[in-house]
């Protein structure tokens, strides 16, 4: 099997460098809010597999291993819905990634929405939110520009 090299369109840290460190405080912010490590590699992971985010899935794959995440509930994270291995916040949390991400195909659904306020109170939700807009700009700069795994 043959490799295929792709290269990188462009370095946008060091092409636009303000935005950039624009976008990397408000990550380096949540990750200080009380959204579990679990949830927010969650969510990187399954929105970067939606938007083939290789460089994305290669790193929050590493992160989630690093946490002590499985194999197993990995793999399974673009079946989730069919897989016995995520909580019920979880799976909110997975489907409102989901529908935030996929947001041009019919927004955020009221019944998505309000299992995860019956879930979580309002600052949390607040904050799962934030998180799936950051990795969806990431993704979006990531495979816009060819960012490549190392």
């Amino acid at each position: 099997m043959e490799t295929v090299i792709i290269e990188q369109r462009m370095n946008i840290a060091r092409t636009e460098p303000k935005a950039y460190q624009h976008v990397k405080a408000l990550s380096d912010y949540l990750k200080t809010t009380s959204v579990s490590r679990t949830h927010q590699e969650l969510i990187k992971i399954r929105a970067s597999q939606i938007n083939h985010c290789v460089y994305c899935i290669n790193m929050h794959t590493r992160e989630a291993r690093a946490l002590g995440e499985t194999e197993q509930r990995i793999y399974a994270l673009s079946a989730w819905r069919e897989a016995p291995y995520y909580t019920e916040e979880e799976r909110a949390i997975l489907a409102l990634t989901e529908e935030v991400t996929l947001l041009s195909q019919h927004g955020v659904s009221d019944a998505v929405y309000q299992e995860a306020a019956r879930l979580f109170d309002e600052p949390y939700l607040a904050q799962v939110i934030m998180s799936i807009v950051v990795i969806n700009a990431w993704n979006r700069i990531a495979v816009s520009t060819r960012l490549r795994p190392d």
